[in-house]
């Protein structure tokens, strides 16, 4: 940690990740105030709960267990019953089984009906850790409710050639259950139900009311909420592609836990980005951030950071604590194309924001230009660029920005990227003393589009 004119840069660096903040205004002293709240709230307390089955998701009262997979194959710092490894265990390699038995019955085409969670997660591992065309079976994503996402992407399928996987958790999600009954209606009698489609659900019940049975679903605790299940089976669609590789990206996020755990500089880096969170939102005014991917194989990491942190910490502010807003608004994508499309408000506009800029290694070889992007954008929005320059082409600055670098892009490192990102959203949860594990807000929208449907007859 270094001071400059009240402000400090740190930096950070482990064998998955190097991290690098550029903060124009937040200071050491900043940090500090920030550091006596965590230790009188016992964070670190908070930390060994989330790591156990006590019921840290208070409001629905339950435990959180999305981490008891990555301590089944790595780092067993859960303090978790072992049939819960167990569970864990045998539920990833059913999934992993499942692949020569598709193989087998001459199944080409995968589509995962599933929305939230059950789509970001599969989605974001497929897209970033396989080339489409050394893919063993072609995916589709089915979202639903628009119909018209059925016609254009299922009814052009072979019927035999086609398998569903369908992802919900309470197997009651309005979305989920229509595509379901959709593509059941669209494979038709002429083939078994059992050969075409699994669910992976924590209502086991509901499911066999569908008809599903043992053998065609794949059970996982309720205490998974839909966000933090990509380390679950949820993750089906890319299971069958990545096999043993999906092990390794558990090991990465278990090695984070580890550190969360038991390795200070990996706390303090953590706390960094959670202090200056809390501050840049509370105190500067900084209410928005901007996460920014120069890797086009990470484009869809932006869509599920953006799930996770807004629907995690996008709570009502809790009247005993100090800071009053909770969670940043998040947008972002590829930063090359926001270069050509939005970056001209974030360089001259007059919105106050953060940034999160995320890039690869291997890319200041292999990918000159992107690199140089990445690093001159972080720059130029944490510092600006005005001297010699006419008033028209100088650019605002003073934006703070986080840079990350992964080393190297591979199922290892992404667990631990997406580990290391909970913690950061499972920390500022404590500091602002709200719960991240529910989501009300979704359910009052699913609650009133019922009541629409019942009071207008459709």
């Amino acid at each position: 940690m270094t001071q400059s004119n009240n402000n400090f840069s740190y930096s950070y660096e482990d064998e998955c990740i190097s991290y690098k903040s550029l903060f124009p205004v937040f200071s050491r002293e900043d940090f500090d105030e920030l550091d006596e709240t965590y230790n009188q709230l016992d964070i670190n307390a908070e930390i060994k709960k989330l790591f156990s089955e006590y019921k840290i998701n208070t409001t629905e009262d339950q435990a959180a267990l999305h981490h008891m997979y990555r301590g089944a194959y790595g780092e067993q710092v859960n303090n978790v019953s072992s049939h819960l490894y167990e569970i864990a265990k045998s539920s990833i390699e059913q999934c992993i089984n499942l692949k020569p038995k598709l193989i087998q019955n001459n199944i080409k085409n995968i589509v995962t009906i599933g929305i939230g969670g059950s789509f970001e997660g599969p989605k974001l591992l497929l897209e970033t850790l396989t080339q489409r065309h050394n893919r063993s079976f072609n995916h589709i994503f089915l979202t639903g409710p628009d119909t018209q996402e059925f016609i254009d992407e299922i009814e052009p399928l072979n019927k035999a050639e086609t398998f569903f996987i369908v992802s919900s958790k309470s197997f009651s999600t309005d979305e989920t259950m229509q595509s379901l009954n959709l593509a059941r209606n669209w494979i038709g009698d002429d083939f078994e139900f059992k050969d075409h489609f699994i669910c992976i659900t924590s209502q086991i019940e509901k499911a066999k009311e569908f008809g599903f049975d043992e053998t065609s679903a794949i059970q996982f605790p309720n205490e998974i909420g839909g966000r933090y299940s990509i380390w679950s089976p949820i993750s089906l669609s890319a299971i069958l592609e990545l096999e043993e590789g999906f092990i390794d990206f558990l090991k990465g996020g278990s090695i984070a836990d580890k550190k969360l755990i038991s390795n200070s500089s990996y706390l303090e880096f953590i706390k960094t980005i959670v202090f200056s969170d809390i501050w840049h939102n509370n105190v500067d005014n900084k209410h928005i951030r901007v996460l920014l991917s120069y890797s086009w194989k990470l484009r869809f990491f932006t869509d599920y950071i953006q799930q996770l942190e807004m629907e995690s910490i996008g709570k009502g502010a809790n009247t005993n604590s100090a800071y009053k807003k909770t969670g940043q608004t998040i947008f972002g994508g590829f930063g090359s194309t926001a270069q050509h499309s939005y970056f001209q408000l974030l360089h001259q506009g007059t919105a106050s924001f953060c940034a999160d800029i995320l890039c690869v290694d291997r890319d200041k070889v292999n990918n000159e230009l992107l690199y140089a992007q990445s690093q001159a954008q972080a720059s130029l929005l944490a510092f600006g660029a005005n001297i010699n320059l006419q008033d028209y082409e100088k650019v605002n600055g003073q934006s703070p920005v986080n840079l990350f670098t992964l080393k190297g892009l591979n199922p290892y490192n992404l667990g631990y990227l997406i580990a290391s990102w909970e913690h950061r959203v499972f920390l500022i949860s404590r500091m602002l003393q709200i719960n991240p594990f529910d989501q009300y807000g979704v359910s009052a929208g699913k609650i009133f589009a019922r009541k629409y449907i019942d009071n207008n007859g459709g």
